[in-house]
């Protein structure tokens, strides 16, 4: 967690207290989080609408 939270720029604590049971964050900080883990967000169109 220390590590992520050097990479994501929050401080530890702060991260903990964002990522937190019933804590709506930022989408930018989520985004920051997956950056610094190495994990990419995509969507994909639902085939369902197209049909």
């Amino acid at each position: 967690m220390t590590q992520v939270a050097a990479a994501a720029g929050p401080g530890r604590e702060s991260l903990y207290k964002t990522l937190a049971p019933n804590v709506q964050p930022r989408f930018s900080t989520i985004l920051r989080v997956m950056h610094a883990l190495g994990v990419k967000l995509s969507t994909i169109p639902d085939r369902a609408i197209h049909a």
